[in-house]
């Protein structure tokens, strides 16, 4: 069987070199980097926006109807798109032939599924007929999204993602703004339905046109056992992601209701905005990076421990200014006093989010050089404690007994810090402990100034500015060169690839 052509077909591994892998991934996290620079704050903003023109009850509604469709979608793939991505060797077509019939199938037959289970979730929930069509756009969405996949998987394997993000970036505004626009004009919950309708449609065209290949139907044992060596463990850990996050959503629903669900909702987007917006892109990149890595030790250390850094020294601060300063924003924002029985939610949650810009990227490194079963283990660990601590304490004390299961669970990710240094020594004290130190010192200096300068809407981005140029000072003290030369690094690099 002919071999698709994906990259440079070079030593080490019949692809890219390892000179080529360090270029690519630097370039990949630049581009990313940047695209999450755009979307994010075109996520914000729009995320902001929608908190202002719905209601906790509609905002919960299209948080818990995500969680449906996302708890479905797991089964519409049994991780061999991540083996294609992760296997050292270059794809064969009949590889990719076969991934896309199992995965066309699978999808067809859950769409079918939702479809027929729609009268259970309307009176499990109280879904009307807006949530409804949602859910059935969601569910086509679905499928729109599955024929994507092994373009994607392509260029992925290429580490090419200046390419992978154009969609990406354009799905993101075309989802936004029409959802914006619709909920500015009184649409609610049919707002989120066109949208996403949109947003599917144009990404499966976008991609093609990028990455194209020509959808086949092949079914391989040979190839298939091979990739589901990696896949079904892969697979099996991601089901324990899928229930311990979206499976938690809609037991919520059922002890919180729609407007309890809204509130959390509200607080879990804003205490994992940092997470989504520095630590997504680095995953993304670093996992294809870690694969090719993973026979050099030494290189593999000195990028994990990187990595960590990266996202730390980022994701800390972000973190203790939001919960700085949400409380004055829910004041000072017109028709955003409704989201402020959530803040203390908001507070514990952040918990849970600075133990996983830590944790992630441990575990991400860990499945990248096939130590599957590690992250297996863990993730039966943080599943297990969700389900006995969140349901039990969000019955007790509503959303602030949720938030505070969250948090303990997030706080145990100490065990799975332990437990990948046995396979990948990187420094502690470099790549979190110092980050912490500077974001906890800013945090000081902003409560301070904060008591000093009036808090409205200027006021407020005065402290905010002041606070970002104090970090940066101080984490320049505190590091050193270090931090200018990776920077010079990170450009160089990029440039000449």
């Amino acid at each position: 069987m002919a071999r698709v052509e994906i990259g440079e077909h070079l030593a080490p591994t019949e692809e890219i070199s390892l000179e080529t892998v360090k270029k690519r991934t630097v370039r990949g996290v630049v581009a990313l980097t940047g695209r999450t620079a755009i979307l994010q704050a075109v996520a914000l903003a729009a995320t902001f926006l929608l908190t202002i023109f719905l209601t906790p009850t509609q905002y919960g509604v299209f948080f818990l109807v995500s969680a449906v469709i996302n708890f479905f979608a797991y089964f519409s793939d049994i991780g061999l798109a991540a083996a294609l991505i992760q296997k050292k060797e270059a794809a064969r077509d009949e590889e990719l032939r076969t991934t896309f019939t199992i995965q066309q199938g699978l999808t067809i037959l859950l769409v079918l599924i939702i479809v027929a289970a729609t009268p259970l979730f309307q009176k499990l929930y109280g879904f009307s007929q807006q949530s409804v069509y949602l859910l059935w756009a969601l569910a086509a969405s679905l499928f729109l999204s599955s024929l994507k996949t092994i373009p994607s998987v392509i260029l992925e394997r290429q580490l090419k993602f200046e390419k992978l993000i154009i969609p990406q970036i354009i799905e993101t505004f075309l989802f936004y703004g029409v959802a914006v626009l619709l909920a500015w004009r009184g649409a609610g919950i049919t707002s989120f339905t066109v949208a996403v309708l949109v947003r599917g449609i144009a990404g499966l065209i976008i991609i093609y046109i990028l990455q194209p290949w020509m959808p086949g139907f092949a079914f391989a044992r040979g190839p298939l056992a091979r990739l589901l060596r990696f896949g079904l463990p892969y697979q099996a850990n991601t089901f324990l992601a899928v229930a311990k996050d979206d499976g938690m959503t809609m037991v919520l629903g059922g002890i919180l209701g729609p407007a309890g669900v809204g509130l959390l909702g509200w607080a879990q987007k804003w205490a994992q905005a940092p997470l989504r917006f520095f630590m997504d892109q680095v995953i993304k990149v670093t996992f294809p990076a870690f694969s090719r890595l993973q026979d050099d030790k030494k290189e593999l250390s000195h990028a994990v421990s990187r990595s960590i850094f990266f996202v730390s020294a980022l994701v800390f601060p972000s973190l203790i200014g939001l919960v700085l300063l949400a409380g004055p924003l829910t004041e000072v924002i017109p028709k955003y006093d409704k989201w402020q029985p959530a803040l203390f939610a908001l507070g514990l949650i952040t918990i849970n989010s600075a133990w996983a810009a830590v944790t992630t990227p441990l575990t991400n490194m860990l499945t990248a050089i096939g130590k599957i079963t590690v992250t297996f283990r863990l993730m039966i660990m943080w599943t297990t404690l969700t389900w006995l601590l969140v349901p039990a304490l969000a019955a007790l004390y509503h959303i602030n007994g949720a938030a505070l299961g969250f948090a303990i669970v997030g706080t145990s990710s100490i065990f799975a810090i332990l437990w990948a240094v046995r396979f990948v020594r990187f420094n502690f004290l470099e790549s979190v402990g110092k980050p912490v130190f500077a974001s906890l010192v800013m945090g000081v200096f902003v409560f301070l100034v904060g008591n000093i300068i009036p808090l409205n809407l200027f006021g407020i981005i005065i402290l905010v500015l002041s606070g970002i140029a104090f970090y940066l000072l101080l984490l320049y003290v505190i590091v050193g060169e270090q931090v200018l030369s990776d920077l010079k690094n990170v450009y160089a690099t990029f440039r000449k690839g």
